[in-house]
């Protein structure tokens, strides 16, 4: 359900957690951890399902205009142009998106006057008006403003964010990750896949996801002693205690992912953490990083602690 990245992150917040507290039970974090993954799948399908109801709403509005007793030329011949678009349709009428809604019970009945003044500023923005008188439309310009919509007016609008905080007290940590799923999911859209909507964060099913987080979580504590005098061996010149507690513990992971995942190539592990590092740690960890795994991976490899296996991972 999540892209792997994103769960990474939820270890990581979790293992901070763990090494921040010396009282922390690894058994109530990983399952405030899994919670989180669950909330964050939560929001981040009720995001995706803005859009539907946005259409929804404007689609109401149409029929009120035409039900009119003297409607204008406007009301018998309003622009279609959103309700109808093949983006907009193939987000609003997914049906793997409509299961999983209904199966975790993500839903906006009840919130019809919301999304109608929502749809009045969405309406009033100049480039909505200029999607709709857009005279050579194309896929690309169309998917930019469907991105546009979505992180001007919808993943920081406040009645949103109301809804959000009613529903949970950590919706606030939750919110900015599943927003970035929805925005991804939105720009990783393709044309000939426009009425699948082919969105990798909805491909993978949760229980993987819980697999992998709890692997991830529990090796990475249980090679933790190991690891540090690892790392603190490679990294000349600075003691264990001297490495930021952020670096240590992405590399630490990074090593427990190594080993414990034969089926993700090495290089794949290795940039996924200095990606992480770029948005969690500090400006030069991600060099830093990058070196003492280096040369940590040649080391395991070497002993065969780090071992893959499957076509095309042997030297990857």
């Amino acid at each position: 359900m999540i892209n792997r990245r994103y769960l990474r992150i939820k270890v990581y917040q979790a293992l901070y957690a763990y090494w921040q507290s010396d009282s922390a039970s690894a058994a109530r974090i990983e399952k405030e951890m899994l919670g989180s993954i669950e909330r964050t799948t939560d929001i981040f399908l009720a995001l995706i399902q803005v859009i539907g109801e946005l259409r929804h709403q404007a689609q109401l509005r149409i029929e009120d205009r035409l039900r009119k007793k003297l409607p204008t030329e406007a009301d018998l011949n309003p622009s279609k142009r959103f309700v109808d678009h093949p983006l907009v349709k193939a987000i609003a009428e997914n049906e793997r998106i409509r299961v999983e809604c209904e199966k975790r019970k993500v839903s906006w009945v009840g919130h019809g006057e919301m999304f109608q003044k929502l749809l009045r500023e969405v309406e009033a923005d100049e480039a909505f008006q200029n999607f709709l008188n857009d005279p050579e439309p194309t896929f690309r310009k169309d998917q930019t403003f469907l991105v546009r919509l979505f992180t001007e007016h919808v993943a920081n609008h406040e009645s949103l964010q109301d809804v959000f905080e009613s529903r949970s007290i950590h919706w606030l940590e939750d919110l900015d990750l599943a927003a970035t799923m929805a925005k991804r999911a939105i720009e990783g859209m393709r044309e000939e896949l426009v009425i699948t909507l082919h969105l990798d964060d909805l491909e993978r099913d949760m229980q993987e996801d819980h697999a992998f987080a709890k692997v991830l979580f529990r090796k990475s504590i249980e090679f933790g002693e190991e690891h540090e005098a690892a790392i603190a061996e490679k990294a000349s010149n600075w003691e264990s205690d001297r490495i930021a507690l952020t670096d240590m513990i992405l590399m630490k992971m990074a090593l427990a992912e190594l080993r414990s995942f034969d089926q993700i190539p090495v290089k794949v592990t290795l940039n996924e953490y200095i990606e992480i590092a770029k948005a969690y740690s500090t400006p030069k960890s991600k060099n830093f990083i990058n070196g003492v795994l280096d040369k940590l991976v040649i080391e395991m490899r070497a002993d065969d602690r780090i071992r893959k296996v499957g076509r095309g991972l042997l030297e990857s």
